[in-house]
């Protein structure tokens, strides 16, 4: 399939210098490269859309401070390593999301059409939310909305870490798919919310499952529990294209489709699995990757450039 869209992100990296001019944070701690792993993010969501959505990373703003706090705290690169060694970190520690996007004037920057949505890279205990929609009428996405009704629409801000890995920004995406699809399918009922039946694991629909969701694989019993090998009946197969799919029969499945307990195997599975129709099915738009990407009251536009 050709690409169907090209979201533009606004990339902000915090990964300070613990010794000035030679090593960043994440070299000092032995963690992930930030842009490796942003690399690594774009490649597997080409493939977990069927090859749809390519994200490309329009401007990067290195920002090697430690940003402040809720309470106007900020670590130092001395203050950071000691208190991770000795697992004494500060509280309260949510980032300051407001002073964030007045700092990189993100509404100005919104207005001018300059990105599509934004991820912030930044260390453990940073204070990020994993994804959190910011603008006039934001909602829940994995997070409190960030009301501001002074933006040009609304849109995503990620918070990934780069002490893990990408499958657990994978794990970020897949929670703000669920919040979202959620919201998207709110007003439906019961008998024809697409969402509900997708999301259905063995545990609370017992010989009727289907995808799971991003913590409960088909035949998990507990949060996390990805490489389970108990087989269950499940229709995930009527999703992979659905609605053209959907007469696909259930079959046994185990965790071997799923990467035998791999995070970022199941979560690529998971995703894999999303309708992604450009047409509506039951009064929600069938993409549900264009349902995920939205921005303000209508989907991002579809790029060419």
């Amino acid at each position: 399939m050709p690409v169907r869209y090209r979201p533009r992100v606004l990339l902000i990296v915090h990964d300070p210098w613990v010794v000035p001019g030679t090593q960043r944070l994440h070299q000092y701690m032995g963690w992930n490269d930030p842009y490796a792993l942003a690399q690594q993010y774009i490649a597997d969501i080409l493939l977990a859309s069927h090859g749809l959505v390519e994200y490309r990373i329009v401007t990067a703003l290195d920002a090697p401070w430690f940003p402040a706090k809720i309470d106007g705290f900020s670590y130092t690169s001395d203050s950071f390593v000691r208190q991770w060694a000795a697992r004494a970190m500060h509280h309260p520690d949510g980032v300051d999301y407001d002073r964030r996007v007045e700092q990189f004037d993100l509404l100005g920057r919104l207005a001018r059409d300059e990105f599509d949505e934004v991820w912030v890279f930044s260390f453990p205990y940073a204070g990020e939310y994993e994804s959190r929609m910011i603008g006039p009428s934001a909602y829940w996405c994995n997070a409190p909305p960030l009301v501001r009704p002074d933006a040009a629409r609304n849109f995503v801000m990620m918070g990934f870490n780069y002490e893990r890995d990408v499958g657990c920004m994978l794990e970020n995406f897949g929670h703000r798919v669920e919040s979202m699809m959620m919201h998207a399918c709110a007003h439906l009922g019961a008998d024809a919310n697409l969402w509900k039946e997708f999301s259905r694991y063995d545990q609370t629909s017992p010989g009727a499952a289907a995808c799971g969701n991003v913590h409960f694989a088909p035949n998990s019993t507990r949060d996390y529990e990805w490489g389970r090998t108990q087989p269950v009946w499940s229709t995930c197969d009527r999703w992979i294209d659905y609605p053209n799919s959907a007469a696909a029969p259930a079959r046994l499945v185990t965790a071997a489709e799923w990467g035998n307990g791999d995070m970022r195997g199941h979560h690529i599975w998971w995703l894999k699995h999303l309708p992604h129709t450009p047409a509506l099915v039951g009064g929600v738009w069938g993409d549900w990757w264009q349902t995920c990407l939205l921005l303000g009251d209508g989907p991002i536009t579809r790029r060419a450039d």
